[in-house]
């Protein structure tokens, strides 16, 4: 490889190894940190690298410190019963964590019938017509409710109405989100008859409430809609299988989260939220969005809808920022539902209602009065000045109590909860009585009230009824998976996102119960090894980064920016500059950051870039000058989206700094910087980490993600905090306070192990060298890759960064070959494509990353070479513009043994382009998707099975 770049003798001189000869050219020297630098000795509190055994042995010694108690808190947060086939043929799977966001459908034919099924079932158990693919969690969704009711309400109010009985966590991440978009929250106590304001955009309301209580909101459902506002439900899913709908009780929308749907709490994620929405508001749905279409056999296929609508593609009009779902969580709730079927879930709710039941029976026999007579799975009860002694009591029995204020405890019952349990937390109220209870024979329904239990089917769709056994169930999870493209069938160069290695070390603990089993508000004693994991990785994160303090509370990139650009706009605040809202943002940026800064209360203001793909300082210059009082922020990529090292990053942070502003270095090309150049010495003030890209967390078909924001020191009390975090203090002895940004105090902490064991077991050396080989790998492909297809963009050395753009456009000028007709024909080459248009419009965008040998790099860039000589077959006219392996890609075995044969090209052209496919093949389950058919005739939810006959 170095030979190919004429650097297999370069660095001999100055005692530097080739490839660090190679980081010489491509980093700029204003920058370098890397090998012979003058920071390259700073001491590390990274420790050297531990084989993976001794990672997974301080793990265990972490993991040892957490205790694992029996979950009765509640508050959206449950104990749930993962079936063993979906553990370990979903979460534990590498078809399923290792796959990318189903941008190329043909090859992500099985998640997204997943992701189908997921939205039919929420879809009908909220009783709405459409439901998107996940949300990041429950209290974001009712955010994203907020926004899209404020867009689609015939109201100019400004005023959303909020249930007094919602969550706590919802109720402060509505105060954070709002106060930056000029929104204004007013509590209303529905339950209790309180009138709605005069005026207002929207209402929602928690069903069941917080409290537990189950009651009939319709009423207010009705009166919103005569003031011109859109009504929202949050539903807990469980106990939609025994209540009536939102949907038919009068709701416009439902979100929630389906984590007690064998979804792990994890001490606060990740887990799957949801959104449904009534006819008529598909197309203000934030989030992905999975239809039905067709392929070129006029066959069912799905894939993405509606993706117009969707932020990255929006930016600046954007209405929402987010870009990740939780898809693999998604497909585990999903599959609960499939395995259990309707009468399975239906049986689940009324064991955990008779339960509940069953123990306020036993409390009321003790004279202790329950705040409300009708709930499904959660009741309060009246202590006076007990409340604290009672959780005590449970908490030393091995039970997790809610201590709602000195005289009010909660007390919530799941799928996990005995009569035992009961039994023993009922003698917690009993004041060491030694008061034993006999069983009580609770109601069918348990106390829901008669009228609102539902009467309507759901869940009808026959997937829901045709896997009941382990054994077909471990078969659909299997065909579903055969589908689909994941790393563990090749490469997947995507550039800009970084799909490497997940390695099985970094994901064993996620699994074991001492990370996997603890409720995100448990005590801060039962949680110290998580407290001590989450320092630690903070402490790692700020030195990689050049920060001095991180948060990893943001649970999605997109989250970690708008954080990061809450941040900057506290500290304007708090110095008494509320009037600097100008951000500006290169043309070539990722559309979250337009989207984030739109949210975080921000005007956007583009800054051109050059030939180059650098961004133009001049027009730079031009904007600070004419918005130099309103300048709040620069946002930028380093390096930059375009694949390569800008040399003027330094002047560029200082011409912001000098103007007042702060700026926000956009973490996603990490992983070409760790080691050789920090985003704190480039000029940064806050970035966000994207530790599913970077630091080894898997996408999972296009989530999980997470998003830690990093800052420095003057911008650390901006940072994100949480009314019900454990502790106050971070790494560094921080202590921060900016809004709530998701719904757990350190967001989904339950997959922080994967990111501590991958920097664990790589060492500050072991980071260096990945970024090192990735950026050998992406010069290398450029190179061998020049003489076919433009490289768009290098640096002043003629290097890139981890990653190339490929010019397409004049193939297509010189033979009819589009982008889309390359990518296609990639998968019968047995790939995924690369970035397709992004940043630039008719190319390809390559990241190899570190993760891929010298064997697979060869394979990619043969199969690129021989598609390019393909199309030239096609501009000399040995096969016609029309009929050519490339316009009729991808080849699904059908279409090349049903029927005649009548194309201009062979079969083998088609399906072996490469002899080595001959023992390998991968043979994608459908034609070429019709995109447009799909937005044309949309249907969101499962088609009939005689669709695919």
């Amino acid at each position: 490889m170095l030979a190919a770049l004429g650097l297999d003798n370069a660095g001999a001189d100055d005692a530097l190894s080739p490839v660090e000869a190679l980081m010489r050219q491509a980093v700029p020297a204003s920058i370098y940190t890397g090998p012979s630098s003058e920071a390259a000795d700073a001491p590390s509190r990274i420790p050297s690298a531990a084989s993976e055994t001794e990672a997974l042995a301080e793990l265990r010694a972490l993991a040892s410190r957490n205790t694992v108690n029996r979950p009765m808190i509640g508050l959206g947060y449950y104990g749930t019963i993962t079936p063993q086939v979906i553990q370990r043929n979903v979460l534990e799977n590498p078809s399923w964590y290792t796959a990318y966001t189903p941008y190329q459908p043909e090859i992500s034919q099985g998640r997204l019938e997943a992701l189908i099924n997921f939205q039919t079932m929420v879809a009908e158990l909220t009783g709405l017509t459409t439901a998107n693919a996940s949300m990041l969690d429950e209290s974001t969704a009712v955010v994203e409710a907020m926004l899209l009711s404020r867009r689609a309400s015939k109201s100019s109010s400004t005023v959303f109405a909020v249930d007094a009985d919602a969550l706590p966590q919802t109720r402060a991440m509505l105060a954070t989100r709002a106060e930056a978009l000029g929104i204004d929250i007013v509590t209303v106590d529905f339950a209790a008859g309180e009138e709605l304001p005069s005026e207002l955009f929207g209402v929602f309301v928690q069903y069941p409430g917080a409290s537990g209580r189950v009651w009939d909101p319709s009423a207010v459902f009705e009166a919103a809609h005569l003031s011109g506002a859109l009504a929202v439900a949050a539903a807990d899913l469980l106990a939609l299988t025994l209540i009536a709908s939102p949907g038919s009780l009068g709701a416009d929308v439902s979100v929630g989260t389906t984590q007690r749907f064998g979804v792990p709490m994890g001490f606060g994620g990740p887990h799957a939220g949801y959104m449904a929405v009534r006819s008529g508001l598909e197309r203000q749905l934030p989030g992905r969005l999975v239809g039905v279409s067709v392929d070129a056999d006029g066959k069912p296929a799905y894939r993405l809808s509606l993706q117009t609508r969707e932020q990255h593609i929006r930016r600046e009009k954007a209405t929402s920022n987010i870009c990740t779902a939780q898809v693999l969580l998604a497909v585990m709730a999903s599959m609960y539902a499939v395995y259990h079927g309707p009468d399975g879930l239906r049986a689940i709710a009324l064991d955990v209602a008779r339960k509940a039941d069953a123990l306020a029976t036993w409390l009321i026999e003790l004279e202790l009065d329950i705040e409300h007579r009708e709930f499904f799975d959660t009741l309060r009860v009246r202590v006076p000045s007990r409340a604290s002694e009672i959780v005590a009591a449970a908490h030393d029995a091995g039970y997790l109590l809610h201590e709602v204020d000195a005289d009010t405890v909660g007390v919530s019952v799941d799928e996990t909860t005995t009569f035992t349990d009961l039994d023993r937390v009922a003698g917690c109220f009993a004041s060491g009585t030694g008061r034993s209870f006999g069983y009580i024979a609770a109601s069918e329904h348990g106390r829901l009230p008669e009228a609102l239990r539902r009467q309507d089917e759901y869940l009808t769709h026959p997937v829901f009824h045709s896997h009941r056994s382990e054994t077909a169930m471990m078969r659909y999870l299997k065909s579903l998976s055969d589908r689909d493209y994941a790393l563990d069938r090749g490469m997947i160069p995507l550039g800009s996102c970084t799909m490497k290695l997940n390695a099985a070390t970094e994901m064993a603990a996620i699994s074991w119960p001492e990370f996997a089993g603890i409720h995100p508000f448990a005590p801060a004693a039962d949680v110290q090894g998580y407290l001590e994991l989450i320092e630690q990785l903070e402490g790692w994160l700020a030195e990689v980064t050049g920060y001095d303090a991180v948060s990893l509370q943001p649970n999605a990139g997109s989250q970690g920016e708008l954080a990061g650009l809450l941040a900057i706009r506290g500290y304007h605040h708090a110095n008494g500059d509320a009037h600097r809202t100008v951000c500006l943002i290169p043309s070539s940026a990722h559309g979250t950051n337009a989207a984030s800064a739109v949210l975080a209360g921000m005007k956007v203001v583009v800054v051109a870039t050059d030939e180059l793909g650098n961004v133009d300082l001049d027009d730079l210059r031009a904007k600070i000058t004419l918005h130099a009082d309103d300048l709040s922020a620069l946002m930028i990529t380093y390096p930059s989206t375009h694949g390569v090292y800008e040399e003027q990053v330094v002047e560029i942070t200082a011409a912001v700094h000098d103007a007042g502003g702060q700026v926000y270095v956009d973490g996603a090309n990490l992983n070409a910087l760790l080691g050789y150049a920090r985003f704190g010495d480039l000029g940064g003030d806050v970035s966000h980490l994207n530790l599913h890209k970077t630091f080894a967390i898997p996408h999972g078909g296009g989530g999980p993600g997470i998003g830690p924001v990093a800052a420095k020191s003057h911008l650390a009390p901006f940072l994100p905090s949480h009314p019900l975090a454990q502790s106050a203090e971070h790494f560094g002895g921080y202590t921060f306070g900016g809004g709530v940004i998701s719904a757990a105090p350190y967001g989904s902490a339950g997959i922080l192990p994967i990111s501590w064991a991958y920097v664990r077991m790589m060492g500050a050396d072991g980071l260096r060298r990945a970024t090192a080989a990735a950026v050998l790998s992406a010069n290398y492909i450029a190179e061998r890759l020049s003489a076919h297809f433009p490289v768009l963009y290098t640096g002043e050395n003629g290097r890139v960064a981890h990653e190339c753009i490929l010019d397409l456009r004049p193939l297509k000028e010189a033979t009819g070959i589009t982008v889309d007709d390359v990518a296609k024909r990639l998968i019968d080459y047995g790939f995924h494509a690369p970035t397709m248009s992004f940043p630039v419009a008719g190319t390809l965008m390559v990241e190899p990353t570190e993760s891929e040998d010298l064997d697979e790099i060869e394979r990619f860039i043969e199969a690129m070479v021989m598609i390019k000589a393909e199309a030239d077959a096609v501009a000399a006219g040995r096969w016609p513009a029309d009929d050519n392996p490339l316009v009729h890609a991808p080849h699904t075995a059908v279409s090349l043994i049903a029927g005649e044969w009548n194309h201009a090209y062979s079969r083998e052209d088609a399906a072996y382009p490469v002899h080595a496919l001959v023992t390998g093949k991968y043979w994608p389950p459908v034609r070429r998707i019709d995109q447009a058919y799909g937005d044309r005739n949309l249907v969101c939810a499962c088609p009939p099975v005689e669709a695919f006959a």
